[in-house]
């Protein structure tokens, strides 16, 4: 009898890109409903939630991008439609950032302009954790 050896290949993501990408939609999902609160109840707490759910959002979606940039550099094909994951990562990363800087004000100087752009960069966030899931974000045939 032959000892026969099969080879799986994992189709998906890593394990910790998997975990930092799925991370940053809930952080800055609830920094957009912390916005969204203080714009109904001028609480100061829901604005320093939003800061600190925002900048949480921030870490993990900067280890996602990280991540994502390391698996297009290891990719042994490298095609443009691959590097639109890591650049709506990007974009939301700076959202993000710019994001931060505003809710660095006092609370009453930010809205609206915090919420709005906490919807902005849920948004990205959302797609690119669908990106990243699809074919698009991990080599496979788009």
């Amino acid at each position: 009898m032959t000892a026969t050896r099969t080879h799986t290949y994992q189709r998906g993501l890593p394990l910790f890109h998997s975990v930092f990408l799925v991370g940053c939609l809930p952080l800055f999902l609830g920094a957009t409903l912390s916005d969204y609160a203080y714009a109904n109840s001028y609480q100061i707490q829901w604005a320093t939630f939003a800061a600190w759910l925002n900048a949480g959002g921030l870490v993990f979606a900067g280890l996602a991008l990280l991540s994502a940039l390391i698996s297009f550099f290891r990719a042994r094909s490298r095609s443009i439609i691959l590097l639109i994951y890591p650049a709506l990562l990007l974009l939301t990363w700076v959202l993000g950032f710019v994001n931060a800087l505003i809710h660095s004000r006092d609370a009453w100087g930010m809205m609206p302009i915090a919420f709005a752009l906490s919807m902005v960069v849920t948004i990205f966030a959302g797609t690119a954790v669908w990106m990243g899931f699809s074919r698009f974000g991990h080599g496979g045939k788009p």
